[in-house]
């Protein structure tokens, strides 16, 4: 191959490449934020919970589903969930959770379950921030709320629970940063440059001064197994974890998970 053919080929492999890099650069968030797939058969909610709307701070309602617990505790479980799917999609977990004495909030974000909208960081903060002050204007402090995230909503809680004193926190598949989770899965793009979700989750659990409890499957394929175990050394005491031999993205809702469950509730002070 003479040199000049050797160029012509180059160009054409670098035009490829920067096509690429620009598609991917200005679809990130379509790829990101995934509110039309739905890889699960939706569960019937078996308690008495209610469809309620947040309105975030830019006037869009979140549909929402919100169970008051008969006791009238003030004890709450928050769900943020990860980055595909409806809130229905939830339901199974919600149907667990009922068995502690708490109430549960689980709120869907903005483009998520009819909601408009359009999904970015700042706008998933934002919309957790509102279920917290949804929650405050029912009487309900954060002494009393119990945070848990889902993949994606690990991020969101991170960024809102740090330095604050929260009940508990839960993270489910917790991934170390937006930008370590495309390198895995983009390893071939300059994905630090181009992320304008970063999601910096390795630096906010440093702040968090809540109890804690982690799980995560250690052959998920789609948030590595050791980002999970790395987010568990980087937390503060006390500390709790639930690693799983399994192949999920989502740990499975099982007696194992149900009775660690139980210990972390337990440790909070919160039985059934």
């Amino acid at each position: 191959m003479n040199l000049s053919i050797l160029i012509k080929v180059l160009s054409i492999v670098l035009l490829v490449y920067l096509l690429i890099v620009i598609y991917v650069y200005v679809k990130q968030r379509s790829l990101l934020y995934l509110p039309n797939i739905d890889n699960y058969d939706d569960e019937l909610l078996t308690i008495d919970a209610k469809e309620i709307f947040i309105e975030n701070s830019e006037g869009i309602d979140l549909r929402s589903i919100y169970y008051k617990h008969p006791s009238d505790t003030k004890n709450t479980l928050v769900m943020f969930h990860g980055n595909a799917g409806p809130i229905e999609n939830r339901f199974y977990k919600i149907n667990h959770l009922s068995k502690y004495k708490q109430n549960i909030l689980l709120i869907s974000w903005r483009s998520f379950s009819g909601n408009k909208g359009t999904a970015d960081e700042l706008g998933l903060y934002d919309d957790a921030n509102s279920a917290i002050k949804w929650l405050q204007n029912q009487n309900i402090s954060k002494e009393d709320i119990i945070i848990y995230g889902e993949s994606l909503g690990t991020a969101v809680s991170l960024e809102i629970a740090q330095n604050k004193e929260f009940k508990g926190i839960i993270l489910e598949a917790p991934f170390t940063s937006m930008i370590d989770a495309a390198k895995y899965h983009y390893p071939y793009l300059p994905v630090s440059l181009m992320l304008k979700d970063k999601f910096l989750s390795n630096e906010k659990i440093k702040n968090i001064k809540s109890p804690i409890f982690i799980m995560h499957a250690t052959e998920d394929d789609i948030v590595p197994f050791w980002m999970g175990k790395k987010m568990y050394e980087l937390a503060n005491n006390p500390k709790q974890s639930y690693f799983i031999n399994e192949n999920n993205h989502l740990v499975t809702y099982d007696k194992n998970l149900m009775d660690n469950m139980d210990i972390f509730y337990k440790s909070i002070g919160l039985n059934e």
